[in-house]
């Protein structure tokens, strides 16, 4: 009763956060002169729908092949388009519950465990080295380009600092974390072992056998770090190649919209695009829109062109979700056949 009453209350949020984003979205939208929408698009030739098509064809497929390296360094091997349907349906979760960047964990980590036949420590590891990558690299991205846009006037002195203490602080605590688990795991694991007992099932195994799937994923992170640090840091260069490809990405938009951006332009509308989808909003509707009118006024850029901008983004995140469902009904499919072939 106690975690259906949980998973009501979890659904509950999730439909307000919606009902929120959407309703900041309509404002937005209701602020800015639609009719010049379809005059914005119908700048873009068919080579340019199709150059914008690689490029974030280009952008899921480094995600991917970030993920693979991870997981032939810790002894998982698994095909690339495995991966990427994992990844797509993951992030089709995370897309519509609060917070675009997290939500779709627990299935990949189920499908890591049962769909894929890895060892429970395996999946963990496998999953959360690349979470980690991921999300490190991004606040350290973020941090840099803050305390780059501190060198303009774009961004006030006051409010650059309290971003970039907060972007530094979460950096260092990840860090902070990851050379725990590497370094000192049996410090970590006494910490969390009232916690863990807690929450642990009447069923659940003993705790000789949970200690000893802590050690087995402490000894696979160990190994990974001391024999793979080749394919570490090609890992983590194709982090950073992706910042390079999303940068791209919008580059090209600008310019297809008529848009010569500068260096400083760019940062100051991808730094603010990527702080809004921090916020707990799903699929960070309404804060995106908000952050690239702001971006758009600050930089005395014409209201049309982010309006095409918001278009467009929105055009791509549709597709690559409707991806994403179509990924997460690819796991979902064997268990509806299996219900059917049992109900014969």
């Amino acid at each position: 009763m106690t975690q259906r009453r949980r998973l009501n209350r979890w659904g509950l949020t999730t439909l307000v956060l919606w009902l929120l984003a959407l309703a900041l979205a309509g404002w937005t939208l209701k602020q800015l002169p639609l009719h010049s929408m379809a005059a914005q698009l119908e700048q873009l030739s068919w080579h340019n729908w199709l150059l914008w098509t690689l490029v974030n064809g280009g952008i899921l497929y480094i995600a991917g092949k970030r993920w693979q390296l991870l997981g032939q360094a810790l002894q998982t091997p698994l095909s690339l388009i495995s991966l990427f349907r994992m990844r797509q349906a993951g992030s089709a979760v995370s897309f519509l519950t609060p917070g675009p960047h997290f939500g779709g964990e627990p299935l990949q980590l189920l499908w890591l465990h049962r769909v894929f036949a890895q060892p429970l420590h395996r999946a963990v590891a496998m999953l959360g080295l690349d979470r980690f990558v991921e999300t490190a690299t991004n606040i350290a991205v973020l941090l840099a380009g803050v305390l780059m846009l501190l060198g303009t006037t774009m961004v006030p002195l006051d409010e650059g600092l309290q971003v970039s203490a907060i972007l530094a602080g979460v950096l260092i605590a990840l860090v902070a974390v990851a050379a725990l688990v590497v370094y000192h795991p049996l410090w970590l694991a006494n910490r969390f072992r009232p916690l863990v007992q807690r929450w642990r099932p009447s069923s659940a195994e003993p705790d000789a056998n949970q200690q000893s799937g802590w050690q087995a994923l402490v000894r696979l992170m160990q190994n990974a770090l001391a024999m793979q640090r080749g394919r570490l840091a090609v890992a983590l260069l194709l982090a950073l190649l992706g910042w390079v490809a999303l940068l791209l990405e919008l580059w090209l938009l600008l310019r297809f919209l008529g848009v010569s951006p500068s260096l400083t332009d760019l940062l100051t509308i991808m730094v603010g695009m990527r702080l809004a989808m921090l916020l707990p909003v799903p699929g960070g509707i309404g804060t995106i829109e908000a952050s690239l009118l702001w971006s758009f006024q600050l930089l005395g850029l014409p209201v049309s062109a982010a309006l095409g901008l918001i278009a467009l983004t929105r055009l791509r995140d549709a597709l690559v979700l409707l991806v994403g469902l179509g990924c997460l009904y690819s796991f979902h499919r064997p268990r509806l056949a299996g219900k059917a072939v049992s109900a014969e």
